[in-house]
């Protein structure tokens, strides 16, 4: 695929895709759904990546929907976005969830709305002093997206997400990082190179250590304890197997660094 709305590169064991209509935020239209399932899609195939940038271009990380993508007038006839969430925004939550391998979203500027939702769906957030999370439905009489009413509360809690999704009023990237929301902020200028850094960290690492960790994690959240374990003992029997454990052991033992194959 061509891509027009998305940027996409791959160097040192990762790719880092861009949303790329800054003129118009890197609001989402359904050109860019499809750009962008493409190139999460061609990042797990490589199996030369072992980890994921999701980022955007300009001044802002990702303003949610471009509602002129819809046709919304007061005179038209109603939209059907359940149609849209079904079609676009939940699978799109659903493979950054799925993927095998760590996804970290380094929000640049803005995120609103699903924008902000998407970010919160990634496995690690870094946030530009600058950037702003908006849950900016409240505005348009619509509910949180894009797994914003399961992330939120799991994130910071009941009080502080009926708070966010209520009024959507806008937190900054520094009190997001004390809310527990992302992982933490930095400043503009050291954005990037805090995501590369991480990124080429899980891209020397032990892929399928991370992308089960990864899972449990988030599988964990929806299941008891007694079955947790059993899916941690299932975990730690395979991963026992694996050429990157053996390395690990060996690497400690012998007081080297580990040279880890991943996936």
């Amino acid at each position: 695929m061509r891509y027009e709305t998305i940027k996409v590169e791959k160097a040192s064991g990762f790719a880092t895709i861009s949303l790329n209509r800054p003129e118009r935020l890197n609001s989402f239209t359904a050109q860019m759904h499809r750009e962008l399932r493409h190139g999460l899609a061609d990042a797990n195939d490589d199996e030369s990546i072992r980890c994921i940038v999701l980022t955007g271009s300009g001044r802002a990380f990702c303003a949610g929907q471009d509602l002129s993508d819809r046709g919304v007038d007061p005179g038209d006839e109603p939209v059907d976005l359940g149609r849209s969430v079904e079609e676009f925004y939940n699978p799109l939550i659903r493979t950054i969830a799925a993927l095998p391998v760590p996804v970290i979203c380094a929000v640049n500027g803005v995120a609103a709305g699903a924008g902000a939702n998407i970010a919160f769906a990634c496995d690690m957030v870094i946030a530009a002093h600058s950037a702003k999370f908006i849950q900016s439905f409240a505005h348009i009489g619509l509910i949180p997206d894009s797994g914003g009413t399961w992330h939120l509360p799991r994130l910071v809690g009941h009080a502080r997400a009926m708070g966010l999704a209520l009024t959507g009023d806008p937190i900054s990237a520094e009190e997001a990082e004390r809310w527990g929301l992302i992982w933490k902020s930095v400043p503009d200028d050291q954005l990037r190179a805090e995501a590369n850094a991480l990124a080429q960290r899980f891209a020397s690492g032990p892929t399928r250590g991370l992308g089960e960790t990864k899972r449990r994690v988030r599988e964990a959240w929806s299941m008891s304890l007694d079955a947790e374990l059993d899916a941690e003992r299932d975990a730690m029997r395979m991963l026992g197997q694996t050429a990157d454990y053996r390395e690990g052991v060996a690497a400690f033992t012998e007081k080297r660094k580990p040279v880890f194959k991943g996936r």
